[in-house]
């Protein structure tokens, strides 16, 4: 039967041994962690011969002609790895081919298959897993309380530390794409080597990123600090920040506070990580909610779930003066929270 592993943030990669003469089965919606699998594999196979030759192909074009034209020996190369992308779309006329070589692959050829996620080919797959030499990594897409912990483990792999108040502030600011988390983790990483990455550091490179600004505008709001939450406000529309990813991160705040509310009601006394897993929300944000939520009743959250879907309407409406209207949104959160 195929071993199983979800792909980690990041990981020092596979032994030649692990991916010659092995199908390593790549799934999941997450492309940048398929990406990183695939290059992964590849780097295995030039680590054992520098010489090795790479091949393509698209599940839609695989035949067992093709396959055995990309996986044979040539003149130059006995070692080769072989990618097929969008293996959803095999013809059913090939699928029986490629599982006869998965059950027995050639020895000297690495063989990656990757699936992009969803139904289709659905069967192929629960095929593939029945296979021993068949090694399927997961690329699911993360959750919102898991970007953090994505952080913490790219800075850990390049040799550094990172307080987790900078991992949750460094998600704010480059949002939750993982390409560009993993590039802002690698610059703080060489550019502060031997350095723990706190909060100071991020906001020096990325303070001014229109997500983080609109989070500490909501932020300032849901804990009633009025002017504060105005001043940060206009400094953030003033530098371009949108006008919806305000109303973004107010609705953020709000749901935040609703579930930490529900959460403790049926637990109080629940550790933080466990309050942090039901809310959906890193450990460390479960301080900020803690103080927030003192001075806000069921009522006054849902009053200010309707302004915030309010304004948002307003916004995307083409409000006529977007300013106001979330200078509006500011004052009416701060006088719902008593």
């Amino acid at each position: 039967m195929a071993a199983t592993r979800s792909a980690p943030a990041r990981q020092a990669g596979p032994a030649p041994g692990d991916v010659l003469g092995h199908v390593t089965l790549v799934t999941g919606k997450e492309e940048f962690l398929r990406e990183r699998t695939v290059g992964a594999v590849r780097a295995a196979v030039r680590a054992h011969d520098a010489e090795a030759e790479m091949a393509e192909a698209v599940g839609s074009d695989l035949t067992l002609g093709s396959l055995g034209e990309m996986s044979a020996p040539s003149l130059f190369s006995s070692t080769r790895c072989v990618v097929v992308r969008e293996l959803e779309h095999l013809p059913e006329e090939s699928v029986a081919a490629l599982l006869d070589y998965a059950a027995a692959p050639a020895e000297a050829v690495a063989l990656v298959l990757v699936h992009s996620g969803g139904p289709k080919g659905s069967g192929t797959l629960t095929k593939l897993r029945k296979l021993g030499p068949v090694t399927e990594v997961k690329t699911e897409e993360l959750k919102a309380s898991e970007f953090p912990q994505f952080v913490l483990a790219e800075a850990r792999m390049l040799g550094s530390r990172m307080e987790p108040s900078a991992a949750a502030l460094l998600v704010q600011a480059i949002g939750q794409d993982l390409r560009a988390l993993a590039a802002a983790v690698d610059q703080l990483t060489h550019d502060f080597p031997g350095e723990t990455i706190a909060e100071q550091r991020v906001s020096q490179y990325f303070g001014g990123r229109a997500e983080a600004k609109s989070f500490v505008v909501a932020d300032a709001a849901f804990a009633g600090r009025r002017f504060e939450a105005l001043e940060e406000l206009r400094w953030a529309l003033d530098n371009g920040t949108a006008s919806v990813l305000v109303t973004s991160a107010f609705a953020g705040s709000a749901r935040g506070l609703a579930r930490f509310k529900a959460a403790t009601s049926r637990g109080r006394g629940a550790r933080d990580a466990d309050l942090a897993r039901d809310v959906g929300v890193p450990p460390w944000k479960i301080r900020t909610l803690r103080e927030q939520v003192k001075g806000w009743s069921d009522d006054g959250l849902v009053a200010a779930i309707r302004a915030v879907a309010q304004a948002d309407a307003d916004i995307k409406g083409a409000a006529s003066d977007p300013a106001y209207t979330l200078e509006r949104l500011v004052l009416t959160i701060t006088a719902l929270r008593s």
